[in-house]
């Protein structure tokens, strides 16, 4: 399946038509303790962006708010043209629904259905949130699923399967709503080491395709190998940003070497 936006030669990327995802000066708080302290972040038509840094950073906070999971305080929010969401004044039901509507959320721990079927979890929403016939919901479900070595697996129960095929199912619960921009938060993290390479192969494929992705990850070999832009956070800022070659190789910035270093550490 191909992005909802067809994956090609991107315009230069000074031009906003080329973006598909623009965030401004992204604050939030929760209490006294401020978690997002201006974030700015740009991600062009097909491209990967990386969010690294130590817990904490604010880097799940920054994919929730892009999801409105997470209502900021502060900031903008532009997906392509259509949707630009002002949170300095007060933000309704509809904006909020308007980021859900453009993006899908990978989470960390699969947050599958445990009463559903696996044909039954990746349909649920084109059906109940998009108003897609069921029967061609469920066709497109399977090919999505045999595109992830599943296909037999769509009558099984999550409990039924490994972390790493729940997390497969649950990339293509988000490819099903065909969305323009995918978000994944540490998609790994919750996965034994030995089923790590079969989710991140999946999403390799997807970078490949051209599909527009924001990605909060502690792989960094694999960011490395998958995005285009690393964007290094540590206390609700943003630290340091570049080409993975530059941020994960030989970082300008003492905390980013830091950083790089104690995860590249054998234990």
């Amino acid at each position: 399946m191909s992005p909802a936006e067809s994956p090609g030669e991107s315009p230069a990327p000074e031009l906003r038509g080329s973006r598909v995802l623009t965030v401004t000066g992204l604050r939030k708080s929760f209490g006294d303790q401020v978690v997002l302290r201006g974030i700015d972040l740009a991600v062009g038509h097909g491209k990967v962006v990386a969010l690294v840094g130590p817990s904490g950073s604010g880097k799940t906070t920054v994919l929730r708010s892009l999801n409105g999971l997470e209502v900021p305080d502060a900031g903008r929010i532009e997906v392509g043209r259509d949707v630009d969401v002002d949170f300095s004044r007060p933000v309704g039901r509809r904006e909020i629904g308007a980021l859900r509507d453009c993006s899908a959320m990978v989470f960390q721990h699969y947050n599958l259905f445990p009463h559903l079927t696996v044909i039954e979890n990746v349909v649920e929403g084109p059906v109940r949130v998009r108003g897609r016939v069921r029967a061609e919901a469920e066709e497109e479900a399977r090919g999505l699923l045999a595109r992830v070595g599943l296909a037999e697996r769509a009558d099984a129960y999550p409990f039924q399967l490994s972390g790493g095929q729940q997390q497969r199912v649950g990339i293509v619960r988000a490819l099903a709503m065909r969305p323009r921009l995918l978000l994944f938060d540490e998609p790994t993290s919750a996965l034994d080491p030995e089923l790590v390479g079969e989710v991140l192969a999946v999403i390799k494929e997807l970078s490949e395709e051209g599909w527009t992705m924001v990605i909060v990850t502690h792989e960094l070999a694999f960011a490395r190998e998958v995005a285009d832009e690393v964007v290094f956070m540590d206390q609700g800022v943003v630290v340091e940003r570049g080409a993975p070659e530059v941020v994960l190789v030989r970082p300008s910035h003492e905390r980013t070497r830091q950083f790089v270093r104690r995860l590249q550490q054998p234990w």
